[in-house]
Order: structure tokens, then C-alpha cells, then sequence
């Protein structure tokens, strides 16, 4: 029997979980207010930053400086596209190993997550001169295939626990009926799997739109997404602290408009299985 819940743990409970909130919301709220102030006025004290004037100059210089728009583009085809081709390659392999039993299936997951604690910097430099081999540098196709190589891991890990809680019996069933493997993976497996497959795709999404240090190191003009249109305001004369502020919230309006949108989703894919 569960235990009841009194109405002071409720508020404290409640009141704590706000104030938790609150501290991770709170410095993106304070650039947003940063963002409405002048450049004299964002370097004051706190209280002197909320009495001072508010003004949409920062954001009108933002926009008559930087070609926002590619940038945009950019993270959006950059994200969209390295998440898409990690689709393709990990739904096969995660339903291999969530259905095709094996004693290395364990070891191969655990070898794919420890790629996950090489610092990045470790392997820059030979990835750097393939990329210039390749001709890959400064392109969004080389981005995407980083990005997908990065998240892969991932992304497949998310992959094999959402599949093996879809009961083997439906798969056999498919193929007694005489369903291919490509049949079986695309209209018994993905449609019984779309709430996990929905937030790994949101997931992945926004770990790729807020990856900074391969866009910084890849890129230069062409192929640069909003994390480098963010760095541009960071100059050896110094922070300018307004104008950053409103690079930064124009660069992280769009994946939150679409986390926030999409949260529902997003939790129901994180907790698919969890109850049964």
C-alpha cells in the first residue's frame, strides 16, 4: 500500500523543486535580460542592470553584422542531417544486438559508451588532416559525419533498450508471416519503437545544435552554425557582454522553443518501458 503524502511534504517538495528550477534557469534568463540593455549597462551591478533602460539596439546590430540566417541553416541541416545518419546506422545494429543473442553483445555496448570519455582534443589533429584530405573542411557534410560518429553511441544505446522491450513473439510472428528483414525493421519493429526513436531524435538533435568544439575547430565561413556565430562576439578586445547575450539568445531560441514544444514527447520516449 502506498504511503500517503501530507500536504507540508507536498509544499515543501513543491517549493524545492521550484527553487532547483529556478538556479538552472536563471542564467539563461539573466542573458536574456542582458540582451535588452545597453553595453554600458550589462557590466553594472544586478540591481543597477534590472533599473536600467531596456532597448532592442543589441539585437539590430546583431542582425546587421552576422548572417544569422546561414548560421541558423547551417545548425539546422548540420543537426537534422548527423542525427538522420545515425538513425540509419543504429537501428540495425541496436536491433541486432536487442534480438540476435550474443556473449559480445554486453562488451560491444560497453566499448562503444568508452568512446564516449576520449577527450575530444586527443584526436583533433589526425581528424583535421583527413578533413583536409578529404576536402571535408569547412563543409556540412563533414560536420554531420563527426556529429554522427560522436553521437552514434548513443544513440544506439538508447536504440537497443527501447527495442528490447518489444516482445520477441511480434517479430517471429511477422516472419512466420512471411515479412522480410527490411519488412520486418520497418513496419513491425520502427512503428512499435516510434516513442523511444522520437526522443532519441530529439535528444541527439540538441546535443548536435549545442556541439561547440568540432564547429569552432571545423569550420570556418562556410559551413559555421550558431555555436561559431556565438564565439564571433568573443574578440581580443574584450566581451561584449550585451551583444553576446543576444547572439546567445538567438542562437538557443530555436532548440528551446522546440524542446519546450516537444517535452511530452520527449519524457514519454525517455520512460518507454520504464513501467510495464
Amino acid at each position: 500500500m502506498a504511503r500517503a503524502v501530507t500536504s507540508r511534504r507536498k509544499i515543501i517538495n513543491t517549493v524545492v523543486a521550484w527553487g532547483i528550477g529556478f538556479l538552472i534557469f536563471f542564467p539563461i534568463l539573466w542573458i536574456v535580460i542582458l540582451s535588452f540593455k545597453a553595453e554600458g549597462d550589462a557590466i553594472r551591478t544586478p540591481i543597477e542592470v534590472l533599473t536600467a533602460p531596456w532597448t532592442f539596439e543589441n539585437y539590430s546590430i546583431v542582425q546587421a553584422r552576422s548572417n544569422y540566417s546561414m548560421h541558423f541553416f547551417n545548425s539546422v541541416v548540420i543537426s537534422f542531417g548527423s542525427t538522420i545518419l545515425g538513425l540509419i546506422i543504429a537501428v540495425p545494429a541496436a536491433w541486432s544486438m536487442a534480438f540476435v543473442p550474443s556473449r559480445r553483445t554486453k562488451d560491444i555496448l560497453m566499448w562503444m559508451l568508452s568512446t564516449k570519455m576520449l577527450p575530444a582534443v586527443g584526436v583533433l589533429y589526425p581528424i583535421y588532416l583527413m578533413f583536409i584530405q578529404l576536402g571535408l573542411l569547412d563543409t556540412r557534410t563533414g560536420l554531420m559525419i563527426v556529429l554522427m560518429l560522436i553521437n552514434l553511441p548513443i544513440i544506439i544505446w538508447m536504440l537497443f533498450t527501447y527495442f528490447k522491450e518489444i516482445p520477441v513473439d511480434i517479430l517471429e510472428a511477422a516472419r512466420m508471416d512471411g515479412a522480410s528483414l527490411r519488412e520486418e525493421i520497418l513496419y513491425v519493429l520502427t512503428p512499435m519503437a516510434i516513442p523511444g526513436m522520437a526522443s532519441t531524435v530529439l535528444l541527439n538533435v540538441i546535443l548536435a545544435w549545442n556541439e561547440a568544439f568540432w564547429t569552432l575547430n571545423l569550420t570556418a565561413a562556410n559551413a559555421a552554425p550558431l555555436t561559431a556565430f556565438i564565439a564571433s562576439y568573443s574578440s581580443p578586445e574584450g566581451l561584449f557582454y550585451a551583444k553576446l547575450s543576444a547572439a546567445s539568445v538567438m542562437a538557443i531560441a530555436p532548440i528551446l522553443i522546440l524542446g519546450w514544444f516537444s517535452q511530452k514527447q520527449l519524457v514519454r520516449g525517455l520512460t518507454f518501458g520504464a513501467v510495464k
